[in-house]
């Protein structure tokens, strides 16, 4: 059973192996499934079009934030409720989908965040250290759209938790059984990968910072 209220997102660079099988699943769920292609370069945007996704492709590289956003946008008066999935994910079924949406179509949460609970070593161990990075979250889109900055930062999710915090909502973690996805040493080659990842690590860490910067040239004007 199908359900237009409900959008999923998936922000997408360079994942042309594994994106048609996540928005199969996803349509599965509803037929808005859109996915932003952040400047891909291996024909991720006509895979997931192929697939059955709406896409909406972004001419340059600039984040998975941007792309989230614009995925967002697209959906924006189309859903009530979104769906953020990682376009890498590998053992993705319905029953996954479900257990992120009910909690917070039930009303007893406003946002759940995945965590990989069985879906390989290092993923399960990458997502429970660091669980507030998950890419798999279910909220109301219209709540997430206004998360400031949301579409200026190159990875959201600190974006995200700061909005969380900020605003009192009610969260909470969930276990997403057998569920995984490719790690970035396996897709990119290990030293590329673990470049990549020390790159992300630091622009992360680098939020604070650059919100600290922000609201002091606000304040300036």
């Amino acid at each position: 059973m199908t359900h237009s209220s409900i959008a999923v997102v998936i922000p997408a660079y360079n994942e042309a192996q594994t994106v048609a099988d996540v928005v199969r699943v996803a349509l599965l769920l509803t037929p808005l499934v859109i996915v932003a292609s952040d400047g891909s370069t291996d024909g991720t945007a006509q895979v997931a079009r192929d697939a059955g996704a709406q896409v909406v492709e972004l001419t340059q590289n600039v984040g998975k934030g941007p792309a989230l956003y614009a995925g967002l946008k697209a959906a924006e008066g189309h859903a009530d409720y979104v769906l953020m999935l990682d376009a890498d994910l590998l053992g993705l079924t319905p029953t996954h989908l479900d257990i992120l949406l009910r909690p917070v179509q039930s009303g007893k949460l406003d946002m759940s965040i995945g965590i990989f609970d069985g879906g390989g070593l290092m993923t399960d161990l990458g997502n429970k250290l660091t669980p507030h990075l998950s890419g798999q979250r279910a909220c109301r889109l219209r709540w997430l759209l206004n998360v400031p900055g949301l579409g200026q930062e190159r990875w959201p999710e600190p974006a995200i938790t700061d909005a969380l915090k900020r605003s009192g909502v009610r969260w909470d973690y969930v276990e997403l059984p057998q569920l995984g996805q490719v790690m970035k040493e396996e897709k990119r080659g290990f030293w590329k990968g673990v470049g990549y990842r020390s790159r992300m690590y630091v622009d992360l860490l680098g939020y604070r910072r650059r919100k600290k910067k922000s609201e002091k040239d606000s304040e300036r004007r």
